[in-house]
């Protein structure tokens, strides 16, 4: 798999510099690849994102998700900020708020989102590893439930 060379050569240059993940004016880049299950259809969602520390250990972030594979297809828009609590040099408890945006097709309504999200971060120089969970409450519902919560896993890389 090409992705999988790609982001563990990433992994192992970005190990050798030597300075905070999460210190002010790094750059996180982040790729999204998963499978989740909406309007009974199974979706492949793939997605970018990009987080900036404006100060020491809080970062400010926009991604894109697209849902593929089913009808009406989906796309998010999401800004973000993360606080990660400096206790530790290889690990850090964090917290987060989210807003988001879902713009969907074949005249279905669009709807916005936000919600909270926590864990704990592994780091490992430039790059770290955060095991989460997040809550998100849906604002204009289009749906029978109008919350969801799900676990996060996410893979860092700072520049």
């Amino acid at each position: 798999m090409v992705i999988k060379k790609v982001f563990l050569s990433l992994c192992l240059v970005s190990s050798f510099l030597n300075s905070d993940v999460f210190e002010k004016g790094k750059l996180g880049v982040g790729v999204t690849l998963g499978t989740s299950q909406s309007y009974n259809n199974t979706y492949t969602i793939a997605g970018l994102s990009a987080n900036y520390f404006v100060v020491d250990n809080l970062n400010v972030g926009i991604a894109y998700r697209g849902w593929f594979g089913g009808t009406p297809t989906k796309n998010e828009l999401s800004l973000s900020t993360n606080y990660f609590i400096p206790l530790s040099e290889l690990f850090r408890p964090y917290a987060g708020l989210f807003a988001r945006e879902t713009f969907v097709s074949d005249g279905f309504r669009d709807f916005e989102s936000y919600g909270a999200r926590g864990g704990l971060a592994f780091i490992n120089k430039n790059t770290y590893v955060s095991i989460g969970y997040a809550y998100e409450e849906y604002s204009n519902c289009p749906f029978d439930e109008c919350s969801n919560s799900y676990p996060e896993l996410i893979l860092g890389l700072s520049f």
